[in-house]
């Protein structure tokens, strides 16, 4: 089992409407294990996508259907104008 962190700095004023942004666009993706999750320390502004996976093929399908599906992409249309920087963790879950 994998983890997939996909952690956004926000640009100040932008976190909540990342946030609810993501939650819209994973429903419309139809991964059902998902979290948005939100600081309550570290960096401020910080959003985070987390989703479980079974492994790196079942990531790579994810990653080719974002790619061709129409209505999540359409749902994710300027979601780039909310957030400066991130990154994308994969974390083997071991227990």
């Amino acid at each position: 089992m994998l983890l997939v962190q996909n952690c956004f700095v926000a640009k100040p004023g932008q976190a909540s409407k990342l946030a609810a942004q993501l939650k819209e666009a994973t429903a419309a993706g139809g991964n059902p294990n998902h979290r948005i999750l939100t600081d309550l320390t570290g960096e401020f502004n910080r959003v985070i996508l987390e989703f479980e996976v079974k492994d790196l093929a079942e990531f790579e399908a994810l990653m080719r259907d974002y790619a061709n599906n129409q209505e999540l992409r359409a749902k994710m249309a300027g979601y780039t104008d909310h957030w400066i920087t991130g990154t994308r963790e994969l974390l083997q879950v071991l227990s």
